[in-house]
């Protein structure tokens, strides 16, 4: 016999049947009547050419732009309303296949250039030595192991803080939002922060065109350096950072010199430096000398003015001596010059003895 059931029971019973048999599914379809009401509930159906399931969402959920008619993979837990109505609660939908990616990546560009996030005067020049990095990336990924080892050959000696996340699936945009915040809210600052992932589909790198992440890039309080994928592949993440290189290995080399360039370029310096600094050497010697030899001579010509100088001293000195005076003639009289003194007359070949018999003044 049937159970009978209240319609409350039944909703309640068929919610837990569907909750225990299918509590997460993925399902891929196309967009239909999408819209947004009150600014934050999304409502849209799911459909393809055999049948069509309705779906509702937080906006804050909606991570990439949609529209009608772009195919899309939904994760959603299957639910029936106290209305009947069965209803997926989407919580988290990603663009699928290359036409409907690309349309979510020129919608989302739109938006954000019209904001400004990837202006270049927004940019940030990386420091030219970094000693302390922070790097963002799955360290299985080949990328990785690559990115680590061209540092350590062209550098070495850095620090490098690894935060370990998810490179693509649903999941990857907030492991590596979270890491984002975790470096930005250090009390060290790194210097810069990497981003890498090595080469993929379009869909395994459509983790890099969240919305909410490419925000968080371009609000980074730390500089950032993105490789992601190979050359050809450009992600919104790529826009937003201030540096982009075209993939793990070429962010390595954008990140750290080669000192093994650096050895070459100073040796190459210092080769054409030395006949310069030979040559100024050389001609501040001669200049040296030169001005030794100035002073050398202007000290000889000065002892040779003070010696002439001194000798004209001495010669007038001579002249001055009373011997000199006697022998040109002159006689040297000493004693009282009055009448009947007696005074003694000294010439150079002769001291004679006299009276005074007479004395008058002139």
């Amino acid at each position: 016999m049937a159970p009978k059931l209240t319609v409350s029971d039944f909703i309640a019973i068929t919610n837990q049947t569907l909750e225990y048999a299918y509590p997460v599914v993925e399902i891929e379809g196309e967009v239909a009547s999408f819209k947004v009401n009150q600014g934050k509930f999304v409502f849209f159906d799911i459909k393809d050419s055999g049948g069509s399931v309705g779906c509702f969402m937080m906006l804050f959920s909606l991570r990439v732009p949609i529209e009608d008619g772009m195919k899309v993979v939904v994760t959603a837990t299957p639910k029936l309303t106290q209305w009947g109505k069965f209803s997926l609660t989407v919580k988290a939908i990603r663009p699928s296949g290359e036409g409907s990616l690309k349309k979510s990546f020129e919608l989302l560009l739109a938006k954000l250039d019209k904001e400004g996030l990837f202006a270049p005067e927004r940019k940030r020049p990386l420091p030219a030595m970094p000693k302390r990095v922070a790097v963002i990336s799955s360290p299985q990924a080949a990328g990785y192991a690559d990115f680590i080892r061209i540092v350590g050959d062209r550098w070495g000696g850095l620090k490098l803080d690894v935060a370990a996340v998810t490179v693509q699936g649903a999941d990857a945009p907030d492991q590596i939002i979270r890491a984002l915040n975790y470096f930005n809210e250090q009390e060290e600052l790194p210097e810069v922060i990497v981003i890498i992932r090595g080469g993929g589909s379009a869909d395994d790198l459509s983790a890099f065109n969240d919305e909410q992440l490419v925000r968080a890039i371009a609000a980074s309080r730390v500089p950032t350096l993105t490789g992601i994928g190979h050359e050809v592949d450009e992600s919104l993440a790529d826009m937003a950072a201030d540096v982009r290189a075209a993939t793990p290995s070429n962010a390595a080399q954008l990140l750290v010199p080669d000192r093994h360039d650096i050895i070459r370029s100073a040796h190459s310096q210092v080769r054409h430096l030395l006949p310069s600094v030979t040559r100024a050497v050389e001609s501040r010697r001669q200049y040296v000398a030169q001005r030794l030899d100035d002073a050398v001579r202007l000290s000889d010509d000065h002892v040779a003015r003070r010696r002439e100088s001194l000798a004209q001293v001495l010669r007038l000195l001579d002249e001055l001596d009373p011997a000199r005076v006697l022998e040109r003639g002159y006689a040297l009289v000493r004693g009282t010059l009055t009448v009947g003194g007696t005074i003694t007359i000294e010439t150079a070949t002769a001291i004679t003895k006299a009276k005074v018999e007479a004395h008058e003044q002139k």
